[in-house]
C-alpha cells in the first residue's frame, strides 16, 4: 500500500435512467487523511460514497481503495472498509453486543480475536454498560455510536461516513468526533466523510471537495477554500444617522460590496487587515465617531454559497 493513495477516483460518472448522477468526478484521499464531500441534497455525495463502497457500479469511469479496483475486487474492497450510512442499520431487537457480533461474523473475525476487539470498540463509543441492553431501548445518539462500533469491528482500512451525526445533539457530535479523530490518530484510520455541518467539515477534515450537480467544484484544505473562494467581512457601526456612510466606503480600496442600513454597513473585501487600517483612518479623517467595528474571516458556509449558490 505505500506509496498510494487509499482512495482513488478517476472521471466517475454514474446515470440513473435520464439522471446524471455523477458527471466526472476525479478525487484522491490519502492515508490517514480526513477528506470531507460537501455538496447540497442531491449533489452525488451519497452516490459517491456507494460506488466506493461497491454498493453500486459507475456507469463509467474507475475507482480504487486501499488499492482495490471498486468493479472487479470487491470482496476486497469491502475486507477493507467501514461504513456508517445515514439511515441507521443496527437491529433493534438484539442487544448492543449481539449486533457486534453479527458484524464481526459477517466479516470472518476469529472468535477470540472478535471478542477481544468488541470489547475494545464498545469502550471506545462509550456503550460497555448498555451492551446487554436491546437496541431499541437506546437512545438516538447510543444507536449512532453502536453504528459507528459495527463500521470498526473488523479494523478497517478506511471508513466511509454519510452523514455521521445528523439530528444528534451538539454534546453527541462533539464525542463521536472525539472517537474518529483518535482513531486516526492511533490506527492510520482514513476516513472520507459527507456532512452538511460546515463548522464539523471546518474543524475535522484535512482536505476537502465540493461537489455540485454530480461535478467536483473546488478541492482543498478549509484554510485554502475560504482563501481562495471566501472574504473578509467588516462590519462597522457610526454614531449618529447622518454620515454619508456610502461615500466613505466608495474610496476605500478593497471592498467588494457592502450593504448599508441606517448607520450600520457591512463590507466584503480583500484582505480585510489591509481594508481595516485605511477604513479607521477615513472615518478618522472626517470625525466619525464609530459605535462599533469587527472583522471576521470567511466561513466554509460563504465557500459553500459561493461555489453552489445554495446554503
Amino acid at each position: 500500500m505505500r506509496g498510494l493513495a487509499a482512495i482513488e477516483a478517476e472521471g466517475l460518472r454514474k446515470v440513473f435512467g435520464n439522471v446524471v448522477a455523477l458527471d466526472g468526478v476525479s478525487f484522491s484521499v490519502e492515508e490517514g487523511e480526513i477528506f470531507g464531500l460537501l455538496g447540497p441534497n442531491g449533489a452525488g455525495k451519497t452516490t459517491t460514497i456507494n460506488i466506493l463502497t461497491t454498493l453500486i457500479r459507475p456507469t463509467s469511469g474507475s475507482a480504487r481503495v486501499w488499492g482495490y479496483d471498486v468493479r472487479t475486487e470487491t470482496s476486497k474492497v469491502r475486507s477493507v472498509i467501514g461504513l456508517v450510512p445515514q439511515d441507521l442499520t443496527v437491529d433493534d431487537e438484539l442487544t448492543g453486543i449481539e449486533n457486534l457480533k453479527l458484524m464481526a461474523s459477517l466479516y470472518h473475525v476469529p472468535k477470540d480475536v472478535a471478542e477481544r476487539r468488541i470489547e475494545e470498540v464498545l469502550e471506545l463509543v462509550d456503550l460497555k454498560e448498555a451492551a446487554r441492553r436491546r437496541v431499541e431501548t437506546y437512545s438516538g445518539g447510543m444507536r449512532k455510536r453502536l453504528e459507528l462500533a459495527a463500521a470498526l469491528v473488523h479494523r478497517p482500512k478506511v471508513l466511509f461516513l454519510d452523514e455521521p451525526t445528523l439530528g444528534l445533539d451538539v454534546q453527541t457530535r462533539a464525542h463521536i468526533w472525539d472517537y474518529i479523530r483518535r482513531l486516526v490518530r492511533e490506527e492510520h484510520l482514513t476516513v472520507l466523510m459527507t456532512t452538511h455541518y460546515m463548522d464539523e467539515a471546518d474543524a475535522n477534515c484535512d482536505r476537502i471537495a465540493v461537489i455540485d450537480r454530480g461535478r467536483i467544484m473546488a478541492i482543498g484544505s478549509p484554510r485554502e477554500l475560504k482563501a481562495a473562494h471566501g472574504s473578509d467581512v467588516i462590519e462597522l457601526e457610526v454614531q449618529g444617522n447622518g454620515v454619508d456612510v456610502q461615500s466613505l466606503v466608495k474610496e476605500v480600496r478593497g471592498v467588494l460590496d457592502f450593504r448599508i442600513e441606517g448607520n450600520r454597513a457591512t463590507l466584503r473585501v480583500e484582505r480585510g487587515e489591509e481594508v481595516l487600517p485605511e477604513l479607521m483612518g477615513r472615518m478618522i479623517g472626517r470625525d466619525v465617531t464609530v459605535k462599533r467595528i469587527e472583522m471576521r474571516r470567511p466561513t466554509l458556509d460563504e465557500v459553500f454559497i459561493a461555489l453552489t449558490g445554495r446554503s
